[in-house]
């Protein structure tokens, strides 16, 4: 039977053992996947309150503004949790690749056979 989490209307996320969510990013233009990242409470926070998305770096463990380098931020349209309240969707109007590497999405390559091919 589904709880308040599951059907009720107050945000409560289900932040993993880590503390951190699953984020999902598409283009709001293109409905394209740009990106997927994780989110901890505070840049969850940073991003409901600032409208720009924000990250938790697994790696660097610093919270981190998608293209505060770069100038590629990614402005949230919409912003969007699962049935459990375990993964985030962002739906947002990027401004510039979502990408490190320059690319548009971070999946620009498909495996095709074993091995990757370059998305045309």
């Amino acid at each position: 039977m589904a709880d308040d989490r599951e059907t009720g209307l107050t945000l409560d996320p289900k932040f993993d053992a880590s503390g951190l969510l699953t984020a999902v990013v598409t283009d709001r233009a293109s409905g394209g996947v740009l990106m997927v990242a994780h989110m901890n409470r505070a840049a969850l926070d940073r991003t409901l309150e600032t409208g720009t998305a924000h990250f938790w770096s697994r790696s660097r463990k610093t919270l981190w503004q998608k293209g505060e380098t770069s100038g590629n931020l990614l402005h949230v349209a919409e912003a969007r949790i699962d049935c459990d309240q375990d993964a985030v969707w962002l739906i947002v109007d990027p401004a510039g690749p979502a990408c490190h590497t320059g690319e548009t999405s971070c999946f620009y390559r498909r495996i095709e056979d074993g091995s990757l091919h370059r998305l045309d």
